[in-house]
């Protein structure tokens, strides 16, 4: 049963991996703290236009900003209690997150994207198929929603993950090590896929149609979602908008995250956002299958310390 302003079969708060535990709020009725990535699109643009601040101001919150390298060090800082919400990440991320027993709670996702990361080769490659990734070297970013597709892919043909040699290597330097020929592929996604694309004699082995939907997830702290429905309506609303808005607006949103993520240029900004679906939207229990089946590859191929069931989480519910 679904309760306004309330969650979803709460779990029990454990300890995370670094055996760290969650710390009470601080002042979270008067400061919203957002944790994001360069990548994290839709909050960039909140916070590059003030547009949340606008919105949250009738509330008396204002917002604190504070960037990490990437989304497994953001969900840590979120359940620590160091950050109160978190930009999209990626549909793995929360996964290991409920593994290690953390306390966070779903409040929205983006609709899929499946062809906003892919496996990639150089044009020369004498790697045709994905059974001919047997062997290989592969740059991956762990626990990444590339690492799932990899996962997927490789089963697809009949691998297992063993079956080839995983580097475990963040987009920049899985970049470097594709393009200095280091690695025999690399599995990346947007905008560092189209930014290979544009940049490299790439190939495309396979992206995520049929293997994986990639749907990004925004989360908060159980207690904050408790404690800050109102906070989080206001937000739910402006992420909604502002989707609306770079769909309608291609080109514009390109030449205002351009700069923000390392002066990419705007073209290949629009390229990377056309693969995205931005469709912002609840999370529902029964819209987390994608999630059952990320978790049940991760610990078939032992990278899961323990079984998760994907509906037993928290999901904030708006009003009615």
């Amino acid at each position: 049963m679904s309760l306004p302003h309330t969650l979803h079969r709460p779990i029990t708060a454990l300890l995370l991996v670094l055996g760290l535990a969650a710390a009470p709020l601080a002042n979270a009725a008067e400061q919203l703290r957002i944790g994001y990535q360069k990548s994290s699109t839709l909050i960039s643009l909140l916070k590059s236009q003030g547009t949340l601040e606008k919105a949250l101001a009738d509330q008396g919150v204002t917002i604190s900003w504070h960037e990490f390298p990437s989304g497994q060090p953001l969900l840590e800082s979120l359940n620590v209690g160091n950050i109160d919400l978190s930009a999209d990440v990626a549909d793995t991320v929360p996964v290991f997150a409920q593994a290690a027993g953390a306390d966070l709670a779903y409040f929205a996702q983006e609709a899929p994207s499946p062809h906003a990361q892919a496996i990639v080769v150089r044009e020369d490659s004498p790697i045709k198929s994905l059974a001919d990734l047997k062997g290989k070297k592969v740059a991956v970013t762990k626990a990444a929603g590339v690492h799932y597709l990899l996962i997927a892919a490789l089963a697809k043909a009949g691998l297992k993950f063993s079956d080839i040699e995983p580097a475990y290597l963040t987009p920049a330097d899985g970049r470097a090590a594709f393009e200095n020929r280091k690695v025999d592929a690399w599995v990346t996604w947007e905008p560092f896929l189209s930014g290979a694309q544009q940049q490299l004699p790439t190939r495309i082995l396979a992206d995520g149609e049929g293997l994986a939907d990639y749907q990004r997830y925004y989360l908060t702290s159980a207690s904050f979602a408790r404690n800050h429905p109102q906070v989080l309506q206001i937000v739910f609303a402006e992420l909604v908008k502002t989707g609306d808005w770079l769909r309608a607006n291609p080109s514009q949103g390109a030449e205002v995250l351009g700069p923000l993520w390392g002066n990419l240029a705007p073209a290949i900004v629009e390229k990377a956002n056309a693969k995205r679906s931005y469709q912002v939207r609840l999370v529902k229990p029964d819209s987390l299958a994608e999630q059952q089946k990320i978790a049940d590859a991760f610990l078939a191929a032992g990278l899961l310390p323990k079984a998760v069931d994907a509906r037993q989480v928290n999901i904030w519910s708006p009003a009615p």
